[in-house]
């Protein structure tokens, strides 16, 4: 493999594997506010929130970790003035203490936070203002989660960084990334280039899991099915990869390691792959192996979906975690290629109407999905282009997901947003 591609990739998976606690959305509120606490060097009077629909979306219905059990952009922004470290990114509110909780909560009580909508057209914006007497600070986040375009204080601008929605906003190029030469790096790297990354995320994601599996968070989806339909691996590989995002949904502090900006593609695309490889006794470098593909894979997926759409995200993840598990069967790009057309294929419908408990459950049918496509192969059946929005050749599929997701849901995502926000009953 050409050696600027070889670096290119390993790159994008240290880019991408990033450690974070909660869901990653009110997270970077939390830290938003953080750094323009620190600007402003003392408790503002006024906590402004500015932020597209999508980050209203995914904020609402979950709880912030280490809040003592609150919700919402309100909840996040003051967990991250409180108490917030703005050096810790998207692990920003990891070291909040139970007399913390009180504090933000008293805190609630006493500042103003008015809440409005973004009109910047970005579909990832976090715009945080506060104001303390004749004082005020200010940070800006778009695209993603830690990219931080605009810091100000006492109207001085401290940093300024040009944004496009249509620009490349990541150190590496993703464009590089496509499923022959996923599966060529997965086959040829050097695991010890990789092994830090992935081995902090099979310990992160596995010990979630863990947590969901035998604490009472959310619809406990993890645990339902495992109760209903059996102990087998392929169970397992749903139950557990559910009970992680139950956990992470509902207020469990333990951090998660993301892929694409979200924890629950983090876990999706990683735990299936970790199941199957402990129950097929694979070596540790096979594994490591697998979860290249499986990691990678969702990461192409979501380049052309983009990091925040009605397009549910668990769905890329799903079939990145089918494919990861075709490679440790011994599958290679035409296994794996069918593996994937034939899971878009599958669950290419499923909205996302936000963060909240039933994630777990979309995540349980991602990855049914995934294992499905693969066994369809392993079965000789499979769909072909002109199957609805399967066309020939897997990137073309690929491309065909992207432009759904991206345009033709669109409208959507404004549906989905316009009615969350105008829910009576929420």
């Amino acid at each position: 493999m050409d050696k600027t591609l070889y670096n290119a990739y390993v790159s994008i998976l240290k880019e991408e594997l990033l450690p974070a606690m909660g869901c990653t959305e009110p997270i970077a509120v939390a830290y938003a506010a953080a750094v323009a606490a620190r600007e402003l060097g003392c408790t503002p009077e006024t906590v402004e929130i500015v932020v597209s629909g999508n980050i209203i979306k995914n904020v609402k219905s979950v709880v912030v970790p280490n809040t003592g059990g609150l919700r919402g952009l309100a909840a996040a922004a003051a967990a991250g003035i409180v108490a917030g470290d703005p050096d810790a990114a998207l692990q920003v509110i990891s070291r909040v203490t139970a007399e913390d909780h009180k504090r933000i909560a008293e805190y609630l009580k006493t500042a103003d936070f008015p809440i409005r909508e973004s009109d910047s057209g970005y579909i990832f914006d976090i715009d945080i203002r506060l104001h303390a007497g004749d004082h005020s600070a200010r940070c800006r986040i778009a695209g993603y989660h830690t990219n931080i375009i605009r810091i100000e204080r006492d109207g001085e601008i401290i940093r300024d960084v040009p944004y496009t929605e249509a620009g490349q906003n990541y150190a590496t190029d993703r464009s590089l990334l496509n499923i022959e030469q996923i599966v060529e790096f997965a086959d040829t790297v050097d695991v010890e280039d990789v092994r830090e990354t992935l081995e902090r995320q099979m310990e992160y994601n596995l010990a979630i899991a863990r947590e969901g599996l035998t604490g009472n968070y959310g619809a406990r989806i993890g645990q339902v099915l495992l109760r209903s339909y059996g102990n087998d691996v392929h169970v397992r590989a749903k139950a557990w990869a559910a009970a992680a995002s139950d956990a992470r949904m509902n207020g469990c502090s333990l951090p998660v390691v993301i892929n694409s900006g979200s924890g629950n593609q983090g876990i999706t695309c990683s735990v299936p792959v970790l199941i199957y490889a402990e129950e097929l006794g694979v070596s540790d470098e096979l594994k490591l192996r697998a979860l290249t593909v499986s990691n990678l894979i969702t990461t192409h997926l979501k380049t052309g979906i983009g990091r925040l759409s009605a397009y549910c995200g668990a769905i890329s993840a799903g079939v990145g975690a089918g494919a990861g598990i075709t490679y440790l069967y011994g599958g290679k790009h035409k296994e794996i290629a069918h593996t994937i057309v034939n899971a878009l294929a599958i669950d290419s419908g499923i909205i996302c109407d936000g963060a909240k408990s039933s994630c777990a459950a979309k995540i349980a049918s991602a990855v049914e999905a995934g294992l499905l496509g693969m066994e369809m192969y392993k079965h000789g059946s499979q769909f072909y282009g002109g199957d609805g929005i399967v066309t020939k050749g897997v990137e073309n599929t690929i491309k065909n997901v992207g432009r759904l997701a991206k345009y033709g849901m669109a409208q959507t995502d404004k549906e989905i947003i316009d009615i969350m926000i105008s829910d009576p009953n929420s």
